[in-house]
């Protein structure tokens, strides 16, 4: 088959093509970012082709696009010119979805580290298929098993069909989509309703415990849960808890993992692999050999300044890489970098993400990156709505990098759903 996608440097877009491409199929596609980003790594690997038009989209192509782009893009309007056959992003994931035995992972936040996390211990041991939203998408051609990085943006979620179902947690976001809390809810109900087998859910979040199902597994740190963590050390190079099942010991796990949230990513991880018949001792292996996903908690070290790039763009986010740098460098100043992302969503939550970077040492934020959104829409919604809430918080933009050279020995992670590689590359272009 021959594949053409629109907006192929999207983190999903490019392990969806990475995947196709890897079955053996034909996959080239266009997309209209300006500066490099992450995704072409695994793109480059694979020599699949990039073009900054549509000039190669034939009408034997099946186009895959992503939702982010208008019904005017020149992509989509050839398509349609062409008469191809065309897929959502989305859609075509729910097709291999009802391929293999599927585990999907959602939740508001942690499902991209928990995807890479399963994925990791699964394909090290069992074998398996699996779509990350890093960038990264793999297939192996002797595994039934796919696990896939599911978002509730826009219920997408709801065209996968799983045989498990993990739910890291349930809040609020997409305020551009959902009306209030029990909206996000209700489409978090029906995933579990359309789950065949297993939901793995984290008991620890009330709003997950207003799901109801009988299939239906707790996971988290109370004892009410199915299965339960308890932290027996928080440590600068790592983690120590002990994992019970149905109020058995099931082990002691003492891995190179940082911040309670990745503590409960790793139970649900932990249950999975177990109703998949791993053993404990190859648990424990191959989680002390993950790390990470692209773009969650990346380091890089400039003397004694430590660089980290991160997705985080909700507040919730934020405060767990704040944790997790407090816990690695106790000892080092904390400066954040927000990027906001979307108008509508530092509209909602401006006060929550100055009350979380509040815990910092020092705090500096971009302008709103708008995305999809006009800001005429939204008067008076800026970047200044959080940094007039903190303390001594200032804008920063990569004209202004130099306000970040004064902080030394500082842990300075650069926050934000856009790739913040531009702003990183004019500190280390500034230092040079």
């Amino acid at each position: 088959m021959k594949y053409f996608f629109a907006g192929i440097e999207g983190s999903g877009m490019a392990s969806l093509a990475s995947m196709l491409h890897d079955s053996g199929n034909f996959v080239i596609g266009c997309d209209d970012a300006k500066t490099y980003s992450f995704t072409m790594v695994e793109l480059n690997k694979r020599n699949i082709p990039v073009y900054k038009d549509a000039e190669k989209l034939e009408s034997d192509m099946i186009f895959v696009y992503t939702g982010a782009l208008s019904k005017e893009h020149y992509a989509i309007k050839k398509a349609k010119e062409l008469g191809c056959e065309m897929y959502e992003y989305y859609e075509m994931v729910g097709k291999l979805t009802r391929k293999y035995d599927t585990i999907c992972i959602s939740g508001t936040h942690g499902k991209t580290t928990t995807t890479a996390m399963l994925s990791h211990v699964l394909e090290s041991t069992i074998g398996t298929n699996y779509l990350i939203g890093d960038g990264t998408g793999y297939v192996n051609k002797n595994s039934n098993n796919f696990v896939v990085e599911s978002c509730e943006f826009r219920r997408h979620f709801l065209n996968y069909t799983p045989k498990y179902a993990v739910i890291t947690n349930i809040f609020l976001d997409h305020v551009d989509y959902y009306k209030d809390i029990d909206d996000v809810i209700s489409a978090f109900q029906e995933f579990v309703n359309n789950t065949k087998e297993k939901v793995i859910a984290c008991g620890d979040n009330e709003n997950v415990r207003k799901l109801k199902s009988d299939k239906i597994v707790y996971y988290g740190f109370d004892e009410s849960n199915d299965v339960h963590g308890v932290i027996k050390e928080l440590r600068e190079d790592g983690s120590n808890f002990d994992v019970y099942i149905d109020g058995e010991l099931f082990g002691n796990f003492n891995i190179n993992i940082f911040g309670e949230h990745m503590i409960l990513n790793a139970l649900a991880c932990i249950y999975v692999s177990y109703l998949e018949g791993i053993s404990k001792e190859d648990i424990t292996k191959y989680l002390n050999d993950f790390h990470g996903a692209k773009r969650r908690f990346s380091e890089e070290k400039i003397k004694d300044v430590i660089l980290v790039d991160d997705y985080a763009h909700h507040p919730n986010e934020v405060a767990t890489v704040l944790k997790t740098a407090r816990q690695k460098y106790p000892d080092k100043e904390l400066v954040p970098v927000l990027i906001p992302y979307t108008i509508s969503r530092t509209e909602a939550f401006y006060k929550e993400f100055a009350d979380v970077l509040k815990t910092a040492d020092k705090v500096y934020v971009t302008d709103i990156e708008p995305a999809r959104e006009n800001p005429k829409d939204y008067p008076g919604v800026t970047s200044d709505l959080i940094i007039n809430e903190i303390p001594g918080a200032e804008h920063i933009s990569a004209d202004e990098i130099s306000k970040l050279y004064k902080h030394k020995n500082a842990v300075i992670p650069f926050m934000g759903c856009k790739d913040p590689t531009w702003l990183i590359d004019a500190y280390k272009k500034g230092l040079e």
